[in-house]
């Protein structure tokens, strides 16, 4: 994953334009109901390219798995509070597992050059699978969380590198990128 270094961004003013950006989802809160800062930093960091001009469009890719849960929905939300209009995003339901969201982002979106907003370390695998996908991507690091925030999340990116490996070259899953249905409350 070091080979992605060199397209991960820290810094607004050092990033280049993109008109796409990929926001990769997470949980709103985290598992005690408190607010989930990975998200809510990933949701300032999107807002702050959107108004500095770095993107202009947003694909809000994530879980949407049950009616009682919506990533894509609760970041377009949060992402409508920070003042972003709503016809510049687009919410991809299906975005499960990272690799999905960057296979969606291509073969759905038909986007082969975006930007993807999340924080570094996530960064660095989702830009992984991007460029072994022939994919164009730079990534921003939106803001850490601080050390020991979540001892669970470090654990899950640690096994989930070796994984990305194994989907990129070996096992190849089959993302979903033929339908993009919202499942809702009844």
């Amino acid at each position: 994953m070091y080979n992605t270094r060199q397209y991960n961004y820290f810094s607004i003013e050092n990033l280049p334009s993109n008109d796409v950006a990929l926001v990769l989802g997470t949980s709103k809160k985290s598992e005690k109901g408190k607010e989930n800062l990975f998200f809510k930093y990933r949701m300032e960091a999107t807002a702050r390219l959107f108004k500095e001009g770095k993107i202009k469009y947003i694909i809000l890719s994530g879980n949407n798995d049950s009616q009682y849960y919506n990533e894509p929905l609760d970041m377009q939300r949060a992402l409508l509070n920070l003042g972003i209009p709503e016809n510049v995003m687009t919410l991809d339901y299906a975005g499960f597992r990272t690799f999905d969201s960057i296979i969606r982002c291509k073969e759905v979106f038909n986007q082969d050059n975006f930007t993807i907003i999340s924080q570094n370390f996530h960064n660095a695998r989702a830009l992984y699978i991007a460029h072994n996908e022939g994919i164009n991507a730079i990534s921003f690091a939106a803001q850490d969380v601080p050390d020991g925030y979540s001892l669970r999340t470090l654990v899950r990116e640690y096994l989930a590198r070796p994984k990305a490996v194994l989907d990129v070259h070996i096992l190849r899953p089959a993302a979903d990128v033929t339908s993009n249905n919202e499942i809702r409350k009844k």
